[in-house]
């Protein structure tokens, strides 16, 4: 199973152990581009995407659509406490 997660290249807290096992990490200077970089992902293989929650607010249908395909596993990780 092929994961992946995005974040903002600004996000310094997320996602630093799976990068460091090896997942692939997604790392955006323009949100407004997440629902194209989730498109390409999908056709890329990938069954479980990951996003900061900052990166979700950006996403306009993407997540409402693979919400319910049993094949995407769309999964928004919560916000880390300072």
């Amino acid at each position: 199973m092929k994961i992946s997660c995005i974040k903002s290249n600004n996000d310094k807290q997320n996602f630093n152990f799976l990068k460091s096992i090896g997942c692939n990490i997604v790392e955006l200077s323009d949100l407004e581009t997440v629902d194209k970089t989730i498109n390409n992902l999908i056709e890329d293989k990938y069954k479980t995407i990951i996003l900061s929650n900052d990166v979700a607010g950006f996403s306009e249908d993407i997540i409402k659509k693979y919400k319910t395909k049993e094949e995407i596993n769309i999964i928004i990780a919560p916000r880390k406490k300072d």
